[in-house]
């Protein structure tokens, strides 16, 4: 996991700020002493075979790699069952030489529901923040942008996506293991920032949308995708206990309240792109996957509401612009 050449890129630009921080990021964010099974994820990533990749995709559903020809029985079974010691795989997915990753999430759905309402991302630096392993990044990508960071702070994850790029080979895409807190303040760098599936875990949603807002440059873009409820201006669900069985949801706005929210901070133009139901067609166990998923978050008599009694998830995605001109 070389981060050199990003170092390297980074200097004397106007991401100088983030490359004086990063070492010290990936210093702790890839540490050994603090993430016990780092060291067995790094050699299950060491082992993967070094085969020839004749094509590569970035705009598919499964990105992935291919061969000049199709493995053997023996040499497609190593690298399925090498890919699988960096189990459990959440976001895809995936399709490394007829190896097909069946991540969690059928996160190309989410990606299809979005595509065509956010700004062409071609020659764009953007930031995918909570990024996963990668999956939106790879299709970012594939889209044309001239720069792409995801930051996510699970360690798995950062392993999964050296994994991938060991065959994708994309000069251009990087995952930092970091959060939203350890990009430097008011970087105003990137042109589009993406936050996936993060609001609802921040517990001041409104500082969330202010990091973000800081990230961008005058008259770019925030693409905002959350869990909402259905409901007016200033509705807001604050779940007692669990959500969904998870235990770090703190709001579910309403989209007119994310608007409010949104407009409060001093974006513009807020405008909702999508409202989708999440399907257990959408977010399942796998062999890639084999804990509990959405299916088993809901309450088995109604598949409305959370085993909580909460709405079932619900997720919209928004975009807004920060003022000014863009430039490309």
């Amino acid at each position: 996991m070389n981060y050199q050449p990003l170092l390297e890129r980074w200097q004397d630009s106007e991401m100088q700020a983030w490359a004086e921080r990063l070492p010290s990021q990936l210093e702790k964010g890839l540490s050994q002493q603090r993430y016990g099974d780092l060291a067995r994820w790094l050699t299950v990533l060491d082992s993967l075979p070094s085969l020839e990749v004749s094509e590569r995709i970035l705009d598919q559903s499964r990105v992935g790699a291919r061969g000049l020809a199709p493995l053997n029985a023996a040499a497609h079974a190593d690298l399925k069952q090498t890919l699988m010691g960096l189990h459990p795989w959440r976001k895809g997915p995936f399709e490394l030489f007829d190896v097909h990753i069946d991540t969690e999430w059928r996160s190309d759905w989410k990606w299809d529901r979005l595509r065509d309402g956010i700004a062409d991302l071609e020659g764009r630096r953007v930031l995918d923040v909570g990024c996963g392993s990668g999956y939106h990044c790879w299709r970012m990508a594939g889209e044309g942008a001239r720069e792409i960071i995801g930051i996510d702070p699970t360690p798995l994850f950062v392993v999964q996506f050296w994994a991938l790029q060991k065959y994708l080979q994309q000069d251009h895409v990087w995952i930092i293991p970091a959060g939203i807190e350890d990009v430097p303040p008011k970087l105003k760098a990137f042109d589009t920032v993406f936050s996936m599936g993060v609001l609802y875990h921040r517990r001041s949603p409104m500082d969330h949308l202010m990091e973000l807002r800081d990230c961008l440059r005058p008259g770019g873009e925030l693409v905002l995708e959350t869990l909402v409820i259905e409901g007016g201006p200033g509705e807001v669900l604050v779940p007692q206990g669990r959500y969904a069985r998870m235990g770090n949801v703190w709001f579910l706005p309403s989209c007119d309240t994310l608007l409010g929210w949104m407009k409060k901070v001093g974006l513009e133009a807020p405008r909702v792109i999508d409202v989708s139901d999440t399907s257990t067609e959408e977010q399942r166990s796998t062999e890639w996957m084999t804990f509990h998923s959405l299916a088993n978050f809901l309450d088995p008599d109604d598949a409305s509401k959370s085993i909580e009694g909460y709405p079932a998830p619900r997720r919209a995605v928004i975009t807004a612009k920060v003022p000014g001109k863009w430039e490309a």
